[in-house]
């Protein structure tokens, strides 16, 4: 159940922070070959990995899981991709998956399972946030995701999110 309260005010300069802080742990397990941003919240965040890690190639796929964009908003059965196709051939690669915030965690495990579909030989995941309140999945969130950039109980709100 999500955690009452006024929404968490995520800064730029704390947002790529954490970005950079996260993206020294994937240099030492290795660079990915490829990163991936989970439309429309990972995409920035996926963008500023690809420059901390210098990884030139950064692909999208749009996963939905939410019915609208509302705060503690209605989920869909399941996650819905719409864009598998934008994945490209991803065999024998290194793939980092990168969303904003994982709620109930089942959006980055259904990309996941996308891409090692998709022939990635390692597949790891990247998260800005967990939103604890909200965790459903089986394993908790630091065995769930690979790197975790912060763990808050609450609605977060981006910078580049208009509220």
């Amino acid at each position: 159940m999500a955690a009452e309260g006024p929404p968490i005010l995520l800064p730029w300069q704390e947002l790529v922070a954490r970005i950079h802080d996260t993206a020294v742990n994937v240099r030492s397990d290795g660079v990915p070959d490829v990163v991936i941003g989970i439309l429309r919240g990972g995409m920035i965040p996926a963008t500023v990995f690809a420059h901390a890690l210098a990884v030139r190639t950064v692909r999208a796929v749009e996963v939905v899981h939410t019915v609208s964009d509302d705060m503690n908003a209605a989920k869909t059965p399941a996650p819905q991709v719409s864009n598998v196709a934008s994945l490209g051939d991803l065999s024998g690669l290194d793939v980092l998956i990168v969303d904003d915030i994982a709620g109930t965690g089942d959006t980055m495990a259904y990309t996941a399972q996308l891409v090692a579909t998709a022939g990635a030989t390692r597949v790891r995941t990247a998260v800005c946030i967990v939103n604890a309140a909200n965790w459903r999945r089986p394993q908790p969130p630091e065995h769930a995701l690979t790197y975790i950039g912060a763990t808050v109980e609450g609605w977060v709100i981006f910078p580049w999110e208009n509220r």
